[in-house]
Formats: structure tokens, C-alpha cells, sequence
């Protein structure tokens, strides 16, 4: 297990103590220095963000990954260019070989221009699934938002993974949060998976409970204490597996046929969980946004099967025997898109 993975797993450990975790805890005073001062900068209007002749809607959370931000966006992306807008998803490229210091074109609407390498892989995939949207990448998300006005003549904005990038103004914020792994220890970073401190709650316009699961009970009471406790509009998004599919051939896989699952995203075990009508003779958890080699595959025998965003980095190694798991998304965009400002 490397840093970055024994980290990860102290941020959902409530009782985690020792040596390690008190100088994580130390540095998370300095992190929680320097983003509430940011915030502040903010908050009290002495930074300002830049406004674009666009409606903008940012979808974000207040931890790290693994939340399911990107399916979500997909099903805004969908909805609104189904009503007839010209849309642009905006992204920040992690993960992916392009320099994100210019604005990179991932796809016009009609062709994907880069593979998942070079774009990474959640702006790829999301290139690959809107018809018709506009995908770029950009450090600068107010350089990428202009430059999709201007060429593409785009009238929304969807910023993947946007709640943090405070310089482009938005005129709604979507939060994000796990039903199941809530806050974490909710600890700031990198004690923790928190982002930013309470001082963000204020920023929050409509609240997203995500279920991964195929029972949303124990999900639906969670919505509800987070929405009474916190006093913001929530509502849910119910992730459940649909079926798995051959990557090349799209061959459905029949349920009790023994894999090998595999993928590098930010909570792995809900992934292993939704494959409980297989028999899984073995599970490997890479680090999140992993570039994957040969070398990864060499020692797998039999059917390989793995997240629709592994699936995009495993296309180029041509093999006839990896999977991946088709995920069914469902929330009421139209709701979700209908909050009551101030």
C-alpha cells in the first residue's frame, strides 16, 4: 500500500491515531489556514469572481473524490441540450497528458479529439457519452468558459468538479456527498477528505445525496438529517449497476461467470460491492486516476471487469477479455436546476 492509498483510508477512519496521524492533523491547520483565508477573500468581496455571458453551473463536493460528480454531469449536460442549449462541460484535465495551462478542445460536440491519455480520463469519457456538448480542459476555468462562448457559442456552462474554483463566477452551486461515506472524519486535508472547512456550507445552493446501492433506504434518511441539520436543499441521485458489458464487442456478461475486478477510482469498495452476482475471485484497487501499462494486466487471467472510466485508459491495450460495469444514473435534473437564490 503506497502513501497516497494509506491516506486515503485514514480519512474514513474515525478511531485512526498515531504518530502519522498527528502530523497529518498538523498539516491540515496549515491547509485550513490558507483555503479559509481564501474564502474570506471572497466572502468579503475583496477578490472578486469573473462573470461570463453564460449561465454557469458548477458541480462539486467538499471531499475528495469518489462521489460520482461526473455521471451528474453527464445527466445535466444531457437534459439541457436536449432542450435545445448549446452546452460546454468544463474540467480541469487531471490525470491527463495535455497542459492545462491553455485550453484544450476534448471535444467540438461531433469529435473526441484526444484519447484518455492525453485528455484523462473523466473529460474523455464525458467527450465519449454528451452527444452534442462541447468538452475542454483548463487550469484557467474562466479562460476555458470564454473560449467556449466564443468559438462555440455556448450559452451554459458546466464546470466538473467546480465548487473549489472560486475565480468564475457560477450561478448555481451543486454539492455532491456520499450516503454511505459522508464528511469521512471530517478532518480538512490531509487528515481528512474535507476540502474546505463549515465556512463552504454557506455556498451551497442545493445539496446532492448520492446512493450507490441498490436498497436507498438507509440513503433517504440521510438525506433527510443532512437537509434538516444543515437547512439546505437536498435531494437524492440513485447510482445502481445495470450490467456489464464486453468493451469491445459489447457482449453482456452473464451474472455468476468468475472475474477479476479491477479499477483505479476514488472509493473501490463500492465498485467491488455492485458485483456481488459474480463470483470475483480477485479485486485490485489502484490508485485513483491511475495510468494503466501492460504490465498491470500480465499476471490476470479470465475476464477482466472494471469501471466505465478504467474502461477508456484499457481500450488502446486491444484485448478481448475486459469488461466494464454499466452504471444507471438517475436524479431530476430539472429540480436539481431549480433553486431559489438568497
Amino acid at each position: 500500500m503506497n502513501i497516497k492509498t494509506k491516506i486515503t483510508k485514514l480519512h474514513y477512519d474515525r478511531d485512526a491515531k498515531g504518530l502519522f496521524v498527528t502530523i497529518l492533523e498538523g498539516a491540515s491547520y496549515f491547509y485550513g489556514l490558507g483555503s479559509g483565508f481564501k474564502n474570506w477573500l471572497y466572502d468579503k468581496k475583496i477578490l472578486r469572481p469573473k462573470k461570463v455571458p453564460a449561465f454557469v453551473i458548477s458541480v462539486g463536493n467538499m471531499t475528495t473524490g469518489g462521489v460520482g460528480k461526473t455521471p451528474v454531469v453527464l445527466e445535466i449536460a444531457r437534459y439541457l441540450h436536449k432542450k435545445g442549449e448549446k452546452v460546454a462541460i468544463i474540467s480541469r484535465g487531471y490525470g491527463g497528458k495535455l497542459s492545462n495551462k491553455k485550453v484544450n478542445v476534448i471535444s467540438d460536440g461531433q469529435y473526441v479529439k484526444y484519447t484518455a491519455a492525453m485528455a484523462g480520463d473523466e473529460p474523455f469519457w464525458l467527450a465519449q457519452k454528451a452527444e452534442g456538448v462541447c468538452v475542454l480542459t483548463c487550469k484557467n476555468r474562466y479562460k476555458a468558459a470564454k473560449y467556449a462562448i466564443d468559438n462555440f457559442g455556448v450559452t451554459y456552462i458546466i464546470l466538473d468538479d467546480g465548487f473549489q474554483h472560486r475565480k468564475l463566477h457560477r450561478d448555481i452551486d451543486i454539492v455532491l456527498m456520499d450516503s454511505k461515506m459522508g464528511l469521512g472524519n471530517e478532518k480538512l486535508l490531509p487528515a481528512g477528505p474535507l476540502r474546505e472547512g463549515a465556512e463552504a456550507l454557506d455556498r451551497i445552493d442545493k445539496l446532492l445525496i448520492v446512493s450507490k446501492n441498490t436498497d436507498h433506504t438507509n440513503a433517504e434518511k440521510f438525506a433527510q438529517i443532512m437537509e434538516q441539520n444543515l437547512k439546505l436543499d437536498t435531494q437524492l441521485c440513485y447510482t445502481e449497476p445495470d450490467y456489464i458489458y464486453n468493451i469491445k464487442t459489447g457482449e453482456h456478461l452473464e451474472e455468476g461467470t468468475a472475474i477479476t475486478a479491477m479499477c483505479a477510482i476514488g472509493q473501490p469498495q463500492q465498485f467491488f460491492d455492485f458485483l456481488n452476482g459474480y463470483y470475483v475471485k480477485k479485486k485490485i484497487a489502484l490508485d485513483d486516476h491511475h495510468q494503466y501499462s501492460p504490465i498491470d494486466l500480465v499476471d490476470i487471467d479470465g475476464n477482466i471487469v472494471t469501471t466505465e472510466k478504467d474502461a477508456v485508459k484499457l481500450l488502446r491495450f486491444d484485448k478481448d477479455n475486459i469488461y466494464a460495469l454499466k452504471l444507471k444514473t438517475t436524479v431530476n435534473v430539472e429540480r436539481l436546476l431549480n433553486v431559489k437564490k438568497g
